[in-house]
């Protein structure tokens, strides 16, 4: 369409997106801002001025801007997802309002509404479904994370299999994840600029397994698992918001606290476990203190992995981080199996190698789903969301050894189970305010000068 509206006699051309408004002019006279007015038009001979994204290529603009993330961090993976339907109601508008001299179909479409609606219609049913499944992953991961917990104390307690042990062999057979990449016809270690840090990544992700098993060695799996649980969520939290500058809004701050107070309860200790009427053992002290110390530490570079693979979500792949944990995984691991003086325990009989395979699937299924959900949402929802695993593993164990949980316990796996389920709802349930603000927003744009 034709505007005379900063330019005199200067035709302009204007692509309308839901969220930017770009233009571009076909005069010869740089145009001057008024003192005080921050704008910026790209002129001719601009880097950039003959390459103006049309919707069709709306994404792959956005990837060589700089303010790409400031532009669409929380809106741009539904059009990933869901590029066909969002491209077939960029269509509908642009026939009806793109090009030059439709100025009275962009008028018929403001007008009625129709337009207008049907394409903020398509984005929230993108977005919705997109979250449902997003939740859902993320839900399968906490119950894949909860079986792994009870697999990996059944292993220990049953087959005398070391923790680390299983680390190792889990580590070993993801290394078949290289084919993903290699389908795809892409680097297994990552992309040329950004190898260093996916490194950064996967030695992260690979202490952190290792402090972990490494503390079931002198705690339980129980009180290891949810210690570890705490600190990832917590840290997380912070550094998502030192590092990425990432907020958390208020409702999912208070589920975020609700959920660290129930796994708080948790490790309230049992009466069996309290030292008042008995000496204290130096040794068995000491030792558990070292125990937990492990499992805070593997929250700690725990949370700085699902930090990194945040910040490289637009980069690396969910099969290429699978692929770097896991040979970082087979590096680390045994050294840190001969740190500890670990010995080798291979399974001898059938239920023991089913046990090890089906303890590789579930760590699988949850790396996948956690992961996935790392390119959409904070880390600390993410690894709050992976609080459920300590419910799951508390009834898995339960079925196993029928023994009576203590009063905080069940207290604390309510609670974690009521932030969780507070978060999904919040997360999916539809806003009406959010969608009328989306089309003030839109008309807001229809309405602008800038046509």
């Amino acid at each position: 369409m034709e505007s005379a509206h900063l330019l005199s006699g200067s035709k302009k051309r204007v692509k309308i997106h839901p969220h930017t408004v770009t233009a571009k002019y076909a005069n010869q006279t740089p145009y001057s801002p008024q003192p005080g007015i921050h704008t910026h038009f790209p002129q001719p001979g601009d880097e950039g001025y003959d390459d103006a994204p049309s919707f069709e290529d709306f994404g792959s603009f956005l990837e060589e801007t700089s303010d790409r993330k400031r532009l669409t961090e929380s809106k741009r993976w539904p059009l990933k997802l869901f590029g066909s339907k969002d491209k077939d109601a960029a269509h509908k508008l642009q026939a009806t309002g793109g090009g030059e001299g439709s100025e009275l179909g962009t008028k018929a479409v403001k007008g009625s509404g129709k337009g207008v609606g049907e394409q903020l219609a398509s984005f929230g049913e993108a977005s919705v479904s997109a979250s449902r499944l997003t939740w859902l992953g993320l839900l399968g991961a906490a119950l894949a994370h909860g079986c792994l917990i009870a697999l990996t104390r059944l292993a220990s307690e049953r087959f005398s299999l070391g923790p680390l042990f299983l680390l190792l062999v889990r580590s070993v057979i993801q290394l078949l994840s290289v084919a993903v990449p290699l389908h795809r016809a892409e680097n297994p270690f990552g992309p040329e600029g950004y190898r260093l840090r996916l490194l950064c990544y996967g030695i992260a992700y690979s202490l952190s397994l290792c402090c972990a098993y490494s503390s079931l060695t002198f705690v339980s799996s129980e009180n290891g698992s949810t210690t570890w649980r705490l600190a990832t969520t917590a840290l997380s939290a912070t550094l998502a918001f030192l590092l990425l500058e990432e907020k958390l809004g208020l409702s999912d701050g208070i589920a975020l606290a609700a959920g660290l107070c129930g796994l708080g309860l948790v490790l309230l200790p049992t009466a069996d476990e309290s030292y008042e009427d008995a000496p204290v053992d130096p040794v068995t002290f000491w030792r558990g203190a070292f125990g937990w110390s492990l499992s805070a530490l593997a929250g700690l570079w725990m949370a700085l992995a699902l930090v990194g693979y945040r910040s490289l979500k637009d980069r690396v792949g969910v099969g290429t981080a699978l692929f770097t944990v896991s040979w970082t995984g087979c590096l680390l691991t045994p050294a840190t199996m001969i740190l500890l003086q670990e010995g080798w325990s291979w399974p001898m009989s059938l239920p023991a190698r089913g046990l090890v395979l089906a303890l590789v699937a579930c760590s699988i299924a949850a790396f996948l789903g956690m992961t996935h959900a790392l390119t959409r949402l904070h880390p600390a929802l993410v690894s709050a969301s992976q609080s459920l695993e300590v419910p799951v593993a508390m009834l898995l164990h339960l079925a196993l050894l029928p023994l009576a949980p203590t009063a905080p316990e069940v207290v604390g796996n309510v609670m974690i189970m009521l932030s969780v389920g507070w978060l999904v709802a919040m997360k999916l349930l539809p806003s009406r305010g959010a969608g009328r603000r989306q089309r003030e927003e839109y008309e807001e744009i229809l309405d602008s000068p800038i046509k």
